[in-house]
């Protein structure tokens, strides 16, 4: 773990030596993870990892059994309610209402933030998450991808300094993907601190500045993707001829229908 000095700014995240059972089932078997202000960390780990029991106790919507766990200096739970006021949460499934057009979703957002100039809150953000076009049609119109970016969209109004995606692409196609992929980078490029939970390596890969990988309760490895990599044993260098993907395939011929 990083530990910041004098001279470095505080973590946006401090957790330490967090854990919690649900009965007999210990989930988090003592987990310490920094995340620095204005990054992308992705905490990867298989189904049952402990993911997102730890984004919940982040989010003030789970109590930890014993550790300390803090958002931008502010305890998760002797100041819960600060801690709720700069942070946005996204789960695995949208959150957004089906009968309501996308510029009607992020109007109510607005006004239940209780901030001023809602309706132009909402054409900002479909201009920025490239919904204008689409924001004034029912949301249960939308594809995933769509309705994912929506969602991302909602949960930044209000500007929250962190954001929880808790696998924000499950139950994605590949261009939705890669449409909600783009939304956390114009996401973190304002500087928004990102805490994304998947499963899925390539995204881990293709997001992050840091990846944690959390197994059987405990962070185990925690640094950047070229630490990672010298984790591994040298590669025998071998010469073969590059391959397309099947994403690159599928991606190719959706395209070229398109055209």
């Amino acid at each position: 773990m990083t530990i910041a000095t004098a001279t470095q700014a505080a973590p946006a995240i401090a957790v330490a030596g967090l854990r919690k059972s649900y009965g007999e089932l210990e989930v988090l078997r003592g987990v310490d993870l920094e995340i620095e202000q204005g990054s992308i960390v992705a905490l990867l780990g298989s189904n049952g990892a402990g993911k997102t029991t730890l984004v919940r106790i982040l989010s003030t919507l789970l109590k930890a059994d014993t550790g300390e766990a803090s958002v931008h200096g502010l305890d998760v739970v002797a100041d819960a309610a600060a801690v709720r006021a700069a942070i946005s949460l996204t789960g695995q499934f949208a959150a957004v209402d089906g009968m309501l057009t996308g510029r009607e979703n992020l109007i109510m957002v607005a006004q239940l933030r209780h901030l001023a100039h809602p309706a132009a809150i909402a054409d900002s953000m479909l201009h920025r998450f490239s919904l204008t076009e689409a924001g004034g049609r029912r949301v249960a119109t939308y594809s995933g991808g769509m309705q994912r970016r929506l969602d991302i969209a909602m949960s930044l109004i209000g500007d929250p300094r962190t954001i929880f995606l808790d696998e924000p692409t499950t139950g994605l196609d590949p261009e939705g993907r890669l449409e909600v992929w783009d939304a956390i980078k114009e996401v973190a490029a304002l500087g928004t601190t990102v805490l994304l939970t998947t499963q899925y390596l390539d995204e881990a890969e293709h997001l992050a500045n840091r990846i944690a990988i959390l197994h059987e309760g405990r962070i185990i490895v925690d640094g950047t993707l070229a630490e990672l990599k010298a984790l591994l044993p040298p590669a025998e260098v071998e010469y073969v001829e590059k391959q397309p993907s099947l994403e690159d395939a599928f991606l190719a011929v959706v395209g070229a229908k398109k055209n």
